[in-house]
């Protein structure tokens, strides 16, 4: 009962999201780089020390303390510094975690922030960063917000969808879009460019990738704390697979980051931030349609 209970809440959500306009959320481009500075200084400050009380960073302070030579000696799923990513995400922000933790933070701030730019454009970047689970999201620095970033970009270059893949695997529902459409090419490259990358990454730390899937076995249907919605991934999948084909039928492409983000293996309240995935995307369909075809 208590599932229905929140699907109607979040169903309800939606419904009072879908009223709001856009344009009335705008404000001018210098307003969002004003939020955006004093967002990122707040972040950056409360950061250090970490573990006090209101200090930011929890999540990313997952990658910043796993090591190369031991990446899951903290992998348990609600241990508050677990890592549970694949070997290859590590070695991507390893050149950042040599950095002192507040100028660690310093910068994986800014590129979240930037994230929420390149997602919402200047005019709604202050009402992106000020959107309540985007903020909860930039201040604990999770990465669902470069999450929904790749899946936007997915659309043009499908390579990146080997971040998603390579970090919370699940949400890669998504790529459902390439299969129901039959854009076989994208597919493709989206899957090779992740099984390369992780080629790559296993050359190098061969002794890292069977301890990460024995990982994923370990926290395999394990939810989240008080921080997540508590609805399980089991009921979340089916919805997630059905969102998508759907969409994927109707030409709709902005169901790809909601269903990849119904397919969280938690749904923590700070991933709800990839919703923005949608801006971008909301009246792509309208402009395919209307764009010329190329001259033959």
């Amino acid at each position: 009962m208590s599932d229905l209970v929140q699907a109607s809440r979040a169903t309800g959500i939606v419904a009072r999201l879908r009223r709001v306009r856009l344009a009335d959320l705008e404000t001018p481009p210098m307003v969002g780089i004003a939020v955006a500075v004093v967002v990122w200084a707040l972040v950056v400050v409360f950061a250090e020390p970490w573990g006090r009380l209101w200090g930011t960073g929890q999540d990313a302070r997952c990658y910043y303390q796993a090591t190369l030579a031991e990446p899951y000696l903290h992998s348990a799923w609600n241990d508050p510094i677990a890592y549970v990513y694949s070997p290859a995400f590590l070695q991507l922000v390893s050149p950042l975690t040599a950095l002192p933790w507040q100028a660690f933070m310093a910068v994986w701030t800014a590129l979240l922030i930037g994230s929420v730019r390149f997602l919402t454009g200047p005019r709604l970047l202050a009402a992106g960063l000020l959107f309540p689970f985007t903020a909860m999201e930039v201040a604990g620095g999770n990465i669902s917000l470069l999450l929904a970033a790749a899946i936007v970009l997915g659309f043009r270059w499908p390579a990146t969808w080997a971040l998603v893949l390579l970090t919370k695997i699940t949400p890669g529902i998504g790529l459902l879009w390439f299969a129901v459409r039959g854009e076989w090419r994208s597919l493709a490259i989206a899957l090779g460019a992740t099984a390369a990358i992780a080629t790559v990454s296993y050359v190098t730390i061969p002794e890292a990738w069977p301890r990460w899937f024995e990982v994923i076995l370990a926290n395999a249907g394990k939810g989240g704390t008080w921080a997540s919605v508590p609805i399980p991934l089991l009921i979340r999948l089916p919805a997630a697979v059905a969102l998508v084909v759907w969409g994927a039928r109707t030409d709709r492409r902005w169901t790809v980051p909601v269903a990849s983000m119904l397919a969280l293996p938690a749904l923590w309240y700070g991933g709800i931030s990839m919703l923005l995935a949608v801006i971008p995307l909301l009246g792509d369909r309208q402009e395919r349609r209307q764009r010329p075809e190329p001259s033959i």
